[in-house]
Order: C-alpha cells, then structure tokens, then sequence
C-alpha cells in the first residue's frame, strides 16, 4: 500500500539516538552509528521521532510499504517488558559442588558419586546467558582452560572416571580452537577409564549462540 511513512537521511544523521528514544513503536534502532527504520510495519507515520532530530535528519514521504501493525507493536512491547522484569530476577545458583577448578578438584570427592558431570571452558559461563539454568542443573561442575592451566586434563579426568561411578558426561566449549584440548581430553580418559559413559559436546560461540 502507499502511505506515509518516515524517511532517514544517513548523511545527515549522527546517530545521537534520540529519535529510538522518541518512536514509542520501536521501529528505529542505531545500527552501525546510524538511525536505520527497522521495521516498517511498525512506523505509524505519525512522526514523533520528527521533532527530537536535532539535524533535521528525518523527514515523512509517500511510498509503498506494509501497514502499520499496531498488534505486533504491542506484542514487541511486550516482550521487552517481559525481558526488562527478568533482568530484576535474582536468580538461584545451580552450582552443586566446590571446588570447581579441574586442577583442584579431588578425584575421590564425595559428589562424585554417580554424578552427571558437566566439563566446561571457563569462557562459556560468561559467553552464555543461561549457564546455571541451561547446563548445571543436577550436575556436578568442573571448570578449565586447556590453554591456561598447567595441568593433564587427560590424566586427572581419567582418575575421577576410574575412581567414581559417572553417569554422563557433557562438555560445553567454546568455539575456538583451543578449547579442542577439552573435549579431545575428556574423550581420552573415558577411553583410557575403559568404561562406556554418554558424552555429549556442545559448542558456544563468541556472541552467545549454541551451534
């Protein structure tokens, strides 16, 4: 349909951000230091972001483009709301055990015991948002850093297996060379433990994501 609709000039714009601030829709964002319309179905054309360009960067025109869907500006309201509570949510810890350091870890701990182990890279605590609750609920933790520490992981692990009754084994890594060393040591000791125990790996990126 043709209606009314915002237009940004990207010369003009530097990106100051108060147009977003003034659009109650959401449709603006600053993307690569720019103001970007980035949902057109969520502009009303009405233009309060207009008057909050301190460079006169916006301005209306009549063109094509998708009718204003007041439900799905609602909804994005909604979830964001929904976002903004949850980051006042103290949330509970799912840490079972102490220590967490592969190296300072005894390998005849009493948690061990018929334990579902989770071996993870120190990075994917803070690369993924829901560390506690995604991957140590019910496990026992152990953390390391194939490229920091000076320790056998191969070796050390071998003995937890060797010494414990392990249940599963999983292995969060990052996606990055070095955390190799991780999963490739925890594949050795269970072949060197002689004993058949599931062992999954997942892999975290950079930005958060699960491959």
């Amino acid at each position: 349909m043709i209606r009314q609709i915002i237009k940004i000039d990207k010369e003009k714009c530097n990106g100051c951000g108060l147009c977003a601030t003034a659009c109650h829709e959401g449709a603006i964002g600053i993307v690569n230091g720019k103001a970007e319309l980035l949902r057109e179905d969520y502009c009303d054309g009405l233009g309060d972001c207009l008057p909050a360009c301190p460079v006169d960067a916006i301005s209306f025109e009549q063109r094509e483009a998708p009718a204003y869907d007041e439900e799905a500006v609602l909804r994005a309201k909604k979830e964001k709301e929904m976002a903004d509570n949850n980051l006042n949510i103290e949330l509970k810890s799912q840490l079972q055990n102490f220590p967490v350091q592969i190296k300072l870890v005894p390998a005849n701990a009493y948690f061990f015991k018929n334990a579902d182990l989770l071996i993870a890279a120190d990075c994917t605590a803070f690369a993924y948002a829901n560390f506690h609750n995604k991957f140590m609920q019910n496990k026992v933790t152990m953390i390391g850093c194939p490229k920091l520490d000076s320790v056998n992981y191969a070796e050390k692990l071998t003995q937890i297996i060797e010494s414990n009754n392990i249940n599963s084994i999983t292995v969060v890594r990052m996606q990055v060379p070095c955390c190799g060393g991780l999963s490739f040591a925890t594949k050795t000791a269970i072949e060197n433990s002689g004993k058949n125990i599931p062992c999954e790996v997942i892999t975290v990126t950079s930005d958060g994501k699960i491959l």
